[in-house]
């Protein structure tokens, strides 16, 4: 790029290429660089979120590329299944990539670009190559997070193509009449058409230790019992990722002497329960677009402020998954998510956006208690380093 310094954003993911797209659209003006270190963007996964979750201008920036949407959902417990009449919409990182390569610049982006080292107003890659930059963005998904307490959700999820119709109408969020081996563990569901089906095994669990070969093997056995018979794999995606218990915004924002800005799981943007990242991934995106200045100091002082702002708004979900890992013995962490689907659909729509009112929070906590009132309490405390 010639000209001006661009804005460079590191990582090309889904954090990232929000952020380039929002700028491409709402300011085509601002020169910017993507950088991705691999070959498409988005790696390969599937981001979901609620109709709920998001505002009109916000579903606006991702509407082109969400591969599809379904006008339910439903849920299903060994004591409780249930169909919620509020959407659900899901993204492919093949579309992200399609989408990115159609609307930004080929001056815009670079594939294989990794990342040696980077600072406030430059980036080295790999060979010695340095990029000046008005500034610089740091998306490169997540780090080792000391200091925090964490737990896991990891899961194996693969597309299947079917010779006849698989028969699932719409998205199954949880299912969790499987076995709960080491940890609340659920099957999730999602029928991208009539005989494509996206199904993944998920667990939430202590420890991070995924043995990918056994959980590919148990998601052909659940599909073998529901009676289904994939002809074709179309796509695997492996993942796992942190649940935040307990700690401080400080351990994912290091004080340094020059300091990047970050987006994406890096900066602490992601729902501590669900792990939903899509939502802030689209607010912040639009935000940076947003701004009247892009310098180093004033975008780090912007999306630190916001991280920490939401790290203490999302106080009660993090509190909420110390009462799942540290009340609840591990076969029975179903219950208490079985317990949180008695809720009114308005209820538990604002749960997984994140803005659960002070009336919500007494709703989830009251009934009767599916663990030892006495162990709920004390895990509800969220311990600080």
């Amino acid at each position: 790029m010639s000209g001006a310094r661009p804005l460079v954003i590191v990582g090309g993911g889904l954090a990232g290429g929000l952020a380039a797209l929002a700028l491409a659209v709402r300011r085509p003006e601002a020169p910017f660089l993507l950088l991705e270190a691999g070959e498409r963007f988005g790696g390969t996964h599937v981001w979901s979120f609620f109709d709920t979750d998001l505002g009109e201008d916000e579903r606006a920036l991702v509407r082109p590329l969400a591969t599809r949407h379904w006008d339910d959902h439903e849920v299903r417990f060994p004591a409780r299944k249930r169909t919620l009449a509020f959407g659900y919409n899901s993204l492919r990182s093949a579309d992200l990539d399609r989408h990115l390569r159609a609307t930004l610049p080929a001056r815009c982006y670079r594939f294989g670009a990794q990342v040696q080292s980077l600072g406030p107003d430059h980036v080295v890659l790999e060979g010695g190559e340095r990029i000046e930059a008005a500034a610089v963005i740091d998306a490169r998904g997540p780090a080792a997070m000391p200091g925090l307490e964490l737990a896991w959700q990891k899961f194996v999820g693969r597309t299947y193509r079917f010779e006849a119709p698989h028969g699932r109408e719409r998205p199954a969020i949880m299912d969790a009449c499987v076995d709960q081996d080491g940890g609340y563990r659920f099957f999730y569901a999602l029928p991208f058409g009539e005989t494509e089906l996206m199904v993944e095994d998920t667990y939430y669990s202590a420890s991070p230790v995924l043995d990918v070969p056994l959980v590919r093997g148990r998601v052909g056995n659940y599909l073998r019992c529901g009676g289904l018979y994939p002809a074709e794999l179309l796509d695997e995606e492996v993942g796992v990722l942190p649940i935040v218990l307990g700690g401080e915004c400080s351990a994912l924002w290091p004080g340094v002497e020059a300091p990047v800005p970050r987006l994406g799981l890096r900066g602490g943007f992601f729902h501590p329960t669900t792990g939903y990242s899509l939502p802030d991934a689209v607010r912040n995106a639009l935000l940076l677009a947003a701004q009247p200045s892009m310098s180093p100091e004033a975008l780090y002082a912007l999306f630190h402020a916001r991280a920490e702002r939401l790290w203490g708004e999302r106080r009660f979900y993090r509190r909420l998954n110390r009462m799942l890992f540290h009340a609840a013995d591990p076969p029975l962490r179903y219950r208490v998510l079985e317990h949180f689907y008695r809720l009114p659909e308005t209820v538990i729509a604002r749960f997984f956006a994140g803005r659960s009112t002070a009336f919500d929070k007494l709703r989830i906590l009251s009934g009767r208690p599916p663990l030892p009132v006495r162990r709920a309490l004390g895990a509800f405390r969220e311990l600080r380093p």
